[in-house]
């Protein structure tokens, strides 16, 4: 039970953070959704980080982790507004706009995946 409460309480830190990026950031830059993009690789890279490092031999508690990885990146990134966001901008004929959040969202977070992990790989040496 204890367990959950880690994961629930993390997805709570991950909300309102993402939240508050996305609404930093959307401000900046009102035009283009740059504050889902903006999670999605801060979230993509924390990822490949903890992964990779408990890959690697770090030793991060199965609490921690899932409190990190389900809980606050669950809670940080998410699929649905970036779909949402995608569908908008082809819906207002934004083609441009459209194909570049798809491809951005694609490579940079896959990008970022890379990144955590060769972080992780270079601290664990």
């Amino acid at each position: 039970m204890l367990h959950l409460i880690y994961i629930g309480l993390g997805g709570f830190i991950g909300a309102v953070s993402r939240y508050a990026v996305s609404r930093f950031i959307g401000g900046l830059f009102p035009a283009f959704p740059f504050g889902t993009l903006t999670v999605n690789i801060l979230g993509s890279f924390v990822l490949g980080f903890i992964v990779y490092s408990v890959s690697l031999g770090r030793n991060i508690s199965p609490d921690m982790r899932d409190f990190i990885t389900i809980g606050v990146l669950g809670g940080f990134t998410t699929m649905s507004t970036f779909a949402y966001e995608s569908f908008r901008l082809f819906e207002l004929n934004q083609m441009t706009f459209f194909v570049l959040n798809m491809v951005l969202n694609l490579v940079l977070c896959i990008a970022a995946i890379y990144a955590g992990k060769e972080l992780a790989v270079i601290i664990t040496k």
